[in-house]
């Protein structure tokens, strides 16, 4: 919350901001690729591994179909939760990929998956409701529930528990106050991925707690590693399916981070119009022609080609992110199963995560986001959608500096 005197400095001059707006933290990603940015108008070749987003392309039968859809005259406004087309669509790709029933009437597209997760708050959440967020977490969830004045209950996870909720840890945090557990898989910033078996044993301890509703985030469903398969906690049990709202989005899956499509699958279609009556009088319906680039990328056959191209692909960094990081002394990095971060503990280095950011921006001109406001200070996040020059540069500054560092600690 704002101190008294920064409400004080407030109250002194014309403007007063609110209390809620005064309690948010900045976003620490947008922080750094600022700073970044800065360094890089003065001419000095900083690398970026601090992205949120895929390095690829939009594929071109998605662009076309947008294109098509504005030659069309399809720029006017749509329904506030989204075209019919689009959430028949959504639909379809729940029943397909998670075997998952839902109506077009249960299913809400909004701007982007970011504007989904907090609608579905706002829905639920009441001033002093606990919202359960497993730690390390996406650090827009904490910033999202005290807008709303919920009360935040992480639960912290580590290695030892490949930073994942384990039956335990939930039950010791559950109380008559709580009203929602944040579930992300694959996860934002670790990279861990849930098991079916993981999730049937927490799907136990939250049927001994009924008023517990799950927000299930899995905007990075389609890029899993190893084999492995995304699994929806949503599909394993119908008493937990009836309190579960799943939000994903084109994102991550589709590299469309600027087209903002995003969207909530809902039990309850009391709660679904309840969010579309929100937003409609928030932002109203996302961008027409964007939608029709949404339909083409769940509908199409060839988009499923283009999406494991780059799944691949991320993989392959992965495995060479991986294997470099390990051998360098100071660090040590956790395996992702998905996504696109590597997340490293560099507490060796005798720095928090902090202080190494702001030193690796600094010296070695690398920008990476601290893991403090992802509520791990030992880490930082790493990502690796980006470029194989980029990372082998990256590789070669990062080394040199740890190798240095040790030296000086020995």
């Amino acid at each position: 919350m704002p101190s008294e005197n920064s409400l004080k400095e407030t109250e002194r001059g014309q403007l007063r901001l609110s209390r809620r707006v005064l309690g948010v933290s900045p976003s620490a990603t947008l922080a750094i690729t600022a700073k970044a940015n800065e360094l890089k108008a003065q001419g000095i070749n900083v690398l970026s591994l601090s992205a949120g987003e895929p390095d690829f392309d939009t594929p071109e039968i998605i662009r076309r179909a947008a294109i098509d859809a504005i030659q069309k005259g399809v720029t006017r406004y749509t329904p506030a939760a989204g075209t019919l087309e689009l959430r028949k669509a959504i639909a379809n790709k729940f029943k397909t990929d998670q075997g998952l029933t839902y109506s077009p009437e249960q299913i809400i597209v909004s701007c982007g998956a970011k504007h989904s997760l907090f609608n579905v708050l706002y829905a639920l959440v009441d001033d002093g409701d606990e919202v359960l967020i497993p730690a390390p977490y996406w650090l827009s969830y904490p910033e999202m529930v005290r807008l709303l004045n919920g009360a935040c209950v992480f639960l912290d996870t580590d290695a030892s528990t490949e930073f994942k909720l384990t039956p335990g840890i939930l039950g010791k945090k559950l109380t008559p106050k709580s009203k929602v557990l944040v579930l992300n898989s694959p996860s934002n910033p670790t990279g861990a991925v849930y098991s079916e078996r993981e999730l049937l044993a927490l799907v136990e301890v939250l049927k001994k707690h009924p008023q517990v509703w799950v927000l299930s985030d899995e905007i990075y469903e389609k890029l899993i590693f190893d084999g492995k398969k995304h699994i929806s906690i949503a599909s394993l049990d119908p008493s937990i399916a009836a309190r579960t709202v799943i939000v994903n989005g084109h994102s991550k899956a589709f590299a469309m981070t600027g087209w903002r499509l995003g969207y909530a699958a809902f039990p309850d279609l009391k709660l679904a119009k309840a969010v579309g009556s929100f937003q409609s009088h928030s932002t109203s319906n996302p961008t027409s022609f964007a939608q029709s680039g949404g339909v083409a990328a769940l509908e199409k056959p060839e988009i499923a080609a283009e999406v494991g191209k780059m799944c691949r692909e991320f993989e392959k960094r992965r495995n060479y992110f991986y294997e470099k990081l390990s051998k360098m002394p100071l660090l040590k990095p956790f395996c992702p199963q998905g996504a696109f971060y590597m997340f490293v503990d560099v507490s060796g280095t005798g720095m928090d995560s902090i202080a190494l950011t702001q030193a690796w921006l600094d010296e070695i001109h690398v920008a990476v986001v601290p893991g403090q406001p992802f509520g791990n200070n030992r880490y930082v996040r790493l990502s690796f959608a980006c470029s194989e020059k980029t990372l082998e540069e990256a590789v070669k500054r990062i080394g040199g500096w740890c190798e240095k560092r040790k030296a000086a600690k020995s």
